[in-house]
């Protein structure tokens, strides 16, 4: 089994920044992918950015290429950077893992992770 807790969400300016954290336990946690997604009330959840657990590989939505950076240490944490946030930012994100055998896979589908944190709400005030 692996736990994953976010942290470090909250209320912030539009234009402004916020740098998400995940923190994971259990089970080994170097092979495995790592992703966040967010979801607001009423809607589907949406793929936000992924890396792989070899760190050589990202992939972002285009609705935040270039403003959020995903990375990960050697250990059990993975880091969204945001920044230039907008109001359509406003979301629960959470951040999602699943055991990949290969360094460089990753994916967009909710359905292929496995294990998720409870969520952090990110607030962007316009």
């Amino acid at each position: 089994q692996v736990q994953l807790v976010e942290s470090g969400g909250g209320l912030v300016q539009a234009g402004g920044s916020l740098r998400l954290s995940c923190s994971a336990s259990g089970r080994t946690f170097s092979s495995y992918a790592m992703a966040w997604f967010r979801q607001t009330p009423g809607k589907e959840r949406q793929f936000v950015a992924a890396i792989a657990w070899g760190g050589t590989r990202r992939y972002y939505a285009d609705s935040v290429k270039g403003r959020f950076i995903i990375s990960r240490d050697s250990t059990k944490n993975t880091g969204l950077q945001m920044n230039s946030l907008n109001a359509d930012d406003t979301a629960v994100y959470y951040c999602a893992t699943t055991h990949s055998y290969s360094a460089t896979w990753y994916s967009t589908r909710d359905s292929d992770y496995d294990y998720w944190g409870q969520g952090t709400q990110v607030t962007v005030s316009s």
